[in-house]
């Protein structure tokens, strides 16, 4: 089965598709446009072109776990994505991908200009990959 996770954001959107047996992550793209519609008629071509059966949302929430408004735009989102796609949309704790994304773009010599093209892709796979982990660990909650 593969899962398309999502890094939602203002101007850029991450997607980063797990391979056919949803143990890795493969495909990874970074969507640049501010339009909501345009992310979801892109994010529509990404299901269908890989067949994608369940999507993963970064929820963005505060370090102290708490909901701020960022968190609030990702739910809002999962509710559009699941009426336009029918598909099940877990909502995934982001904290620190984007960080991390940097880190990991900054450690292979990626200079800041480049790494703004790039980092939401590698945060979205970050959030697959945790995504991943956690269901092949057999628990039933994050």
């Amino acid at each position: 089965m593969r899962i398309l996770a999502i890094d939602y954001g203002d101007a850029h959107t991450g997607a980063a598709v797990s391979d056919l047996t949803g143990l890795l992550a493969g495909y990874t793209e970074v969507i640049h446009t501010r339009k909501e519609a345009e992310v979801v008629r892109r994010l529509g071509e990404l299901i269908e072109e890989y067949g994608v059966e369940e999507l993963v949302l970064g929820y963005p929430k505060n370090m102290d776990g708490t909901l701020g408004p960022r968190a609030e735009k990702a739910e809002a989102f999962s509710h559009i994505l699941e009426d336009t796609f029918s598909l099940p949309v877990r909502l995934w704790d982001e904290r620190r991908t984007t960080i991390d994304a940097h880190n990991i773009l900054a450690s292979s010599g990626k200079r800041a200009k480049a790494r703004k093209k790039t980092v939401d892709a590698v945060a979205a796979a970050l959030i697959l990959e945790g995504y991943l982990t956690f269901r092949r660990s057999g628990r039933t909650t994050s």
